[in-house]
């Protein structure tokens, strides 16, 4: 996904996001489900007549006992807890989830847990809270804060439309959660406010917060200031370097996307408007993982010059390019990262090629220039390089030395963005960190980063030649530095042109078979 820095997150809907360093807050969007009290009921609901409420509580088959089994790699979420302890002895630090955002008045968009927060936990569930509780004589105890599952002993399992089971499904409760979690404790919600109320009288044991997921959490404890910031940097830091089994969740997240990206050439055959290349790609993120990992990119002819273009409402045109940025979210969060750019009718014309070819060489060389040592910044003073001098000898810029003096950046104006971003959990990930361990940091073995080179040349632009106006090309590798230099995790999808054609002809020719 294009990024003109390394950024936060990118919302759904393809905005910009600040730089890494930049302050920014961390908030979900308002109004909030309730998170203790009953829904009120909707404008459109009758009020139950106690005999329905008394009628609703009878009858119904007592509810297993047995206790969850422990969630899969729950050792490995326990061990990233006791680092971050390690990092802020005798601290009490508080990791909220976040709670459902509302979609339009009443009805919820689906729920995505905090990044962090599931880092910690590998919970899914909104609302919860993580404590790291010091411990006397070192370390500290995990306190997890969940929603209590009553079963069909309380009228809200009806009566409740955002939290009712009958409405949205069980909750998994509290001491199936300790056991599921691996958590030292786990805690009804409805004890969070009096345990945040007895922190205010601990002046002697300092608190930290991950602010901006929980309104509630963030009333409650007074403002850390650069205390909770350093919280959210560590937590960032932690997650730069992906452990072998992060990197197996990756690899599965980019080989869906890339059966995501043959879904969408068979459709190209049929398909009319960027918004069913939308749709044929996020069916199989859906079938394949949790959803998409940000807002698909299905960027058809001019429309590819537009770095976030997720309005995907544009027609496709034969003999244009379709610039697909898209990735699949795994089912455990993971999401991959991945732009090729297709000739919708198959083959590329003269001047796409000349683009393209000029793109994939600025990315070639950016990659080798992904290995251990070198800074984050070095793949994209690479990449603009090749694309300076490309662009001079396509007649474009007049002085490619010129157009790389840091006083003026002219290749800019085709190129928009820097090549890489951190990748993992958060499409832009990492985005809390220093800018001395990130932006300005050296790359080290296991971090997950892209490599996205691209060149838009608007269609109003007469600095460029009419042949090429309107052409916008990027394309997008993941890829993980090694000991000595990296691998490219999504390798087996086709980047040349040659490549691309072929791909394309062979999905369809193996389709017209089925």
């Amino acid at each position: 996904m294009a990024t003109t820095t390394p950024s936060a997150p990118a919302p759904a809907d393809g905005t910009a996001q600040p730089a890494v360093g930049e302050q920014q807050p961390l908030v979900t969007s308002e109004p909030q489900a309730p998170q203790a009290a009953p829904a009120k009921p909707a404008s459109h609901d009758t009020v139950p007549p106690p005999a329905l409420l008394d009628f609703m509580m009878k009858r119904w088959k007592p509810g297993a006992r047995k206790l969850p089994p422990k969630l899969k790699h729950a050792a490995t979420f326990r061990a990233r807890r006791k680092a971050l302890s390690k990092l802020f002895p005798g601290e009490t630090l508080i990791i909220a989830t976040g709670h459902e955002k509302v979609r339009a008045n009443d009805t919820y968009y689906r729920f995505r847990p905090g990044s962090d927060f599931y880092y910690l936990t590998g919970n899914t569930e909104p609302d919860c809270v993580l404590v790291l509780q010091p411990k006397e004589g070192g370390g500290h105890t995990d306190l997890l804060f969940v929603e209590p599952n009553p079963g069909r002993s309380d009228a809200t399992f009806f009566t409740d439309r955002v939290k009712g089971e009958l409405w949205v499904g069980p909750r998994l409760g509290v001491p199936e959660s300790k056991a599921r979690y691996g958590v030292d404790e786990a805690r009804g919600l409805d004890t969070l406010k009096d345990y945040l109320s007895g922190l205010s009288g601990e002046v002697s044991r300092p608190t930290r917060v991950l602010r901006g997921y929980s309104p509630r959490v963030d009333t409650a404890v007074p403002e850390g200031g650069e205390r909770d910031k350093a919280l959210a940097q560590a937590l960032s830091e932690m997650r730069l370097l992906k452990d072998e089994q992060e990197l197996r969740e990756l690899q599965a997240s980019i080989d869906a996307t890339q059966r995501g990206f043959e879904d969408v050439i068979r459709g190209l055959k049929t398909a009319k408007t960027e918004r069913y290349v939308e749709g044929i790609f996020n069916l199989r993120a859906r079938v394949e993982g949790n959803d998409v990992g940000y807002g698909t990119i299905a960027a058809s002819g001019s429309h590819a010059c537009v770095l976030h273009w997720t309005r995907n409402d544009g027609p496709l045109v034969p003999g244009e390019l379709l610039l697909l940025d898209a990735g699949v979210e795994g089912h455990t969060l993971y999401t991959a990262d991945v732009t090729r750019t297709l000739p919708i009718s198959g083959k590329f014309s003269k001047e796409q090629r000349e683009i393209y070819e000029l793109v994939l060489e600025a990315q070639e060389q950016a990659i080798k220039a992904v290995k251990p040592g070198n800074d984050f910044m070095e793949p994209n003073r690479v990449a603009m390089r090749v694309l300076a001098q490309g662009l001079e000898a396509l007649g474009i810029l007049e002085d490619a030395k010129e157009a790389l003096k840091d006083e003026h950046q002219f290749y800019k104006r085709y190129s928009l963005h820097n090549v890489s971003h951190m990748l993992g959990l958060d499409v832009h990930d990492c985005a809390q960190a220093r800018q001395e361990a990130y932006k300005y940091g050296k790359l080290q073995p296991g971090m997950v980063l892209t490599v996205e080179p691209g060149l838009y040349f608007q269609t109003d632009d007469l600095s460029v030649p009419r042949r090429y106006r309107g052409i916008g090309v990027r394309i997008e590798d993941d890829v993980v530095v090694t000991a000595r230099g990296c691998k490219v995790l999504s390798g087996k999808i086709p980047r040349t042109v040659k490549d691309v054609e072929a791909w394309m002809k062979s999905v369809w020719k193996a389709s017209k078979k089925k």
